[in-house]
């Protein structure tokens, strides 16, 4: 493992639904360890992920850039740059980007989870 990783080789990943785009920042595969997770996510305006909830992990959220909306289980959030949003294991989650500008976050989970589930199997 090497003690820096560039962006230009960090792994990132693009929805298969709609503009969101993923950087893996910490991964087991990258680093060896099973700890902690993250990664950056990056929604355009519009985008809205499927509500979804992980298995064997708590999930933390810091809102860098945007507005948005966090969906938790029945209640609804409005965020902004600078917010912190938590889910714990199993909690049903998502995001909306409201603004007109790019919605962006950084996400870690403690530990990795063991699955992510999709409410609706296909709304992925």
């Amino acid at each position: 493992m090497p003690p820096v990783i560039k962006a230009s080789e960090l792994p990132t990943h693009d929805s298969t639904r709609d503009g969101r785009k993923r950087i893996d920042l910490v991964t087991e595969e990258m680093f060896g360890f099973d700890e902690l997770r993250a990664d950056y996510i990056r929604y355009q305006p519009g985008d809205t992920a499927a509500a979804h909830y992980h298995v064997g992990a708590r999930h933390i959220w810091f809102v860098a850039e945007g507005t948005g909306i966090f969906h938790l289980n029945d209640d609804s959030y409005e965020i902004a740059t600078g917010d912190v949003c938590t889910a714990g294991d199993g909690e049903v989650h998502w995001f909306e980007a409201t603004g007109d500008e790019p919605f962006g976050f950084y996400e870690l989970w403690v530990p990795a989870p063991v699955d992510t589930v999709w409410v609706v199997p296909d709304d992925i």
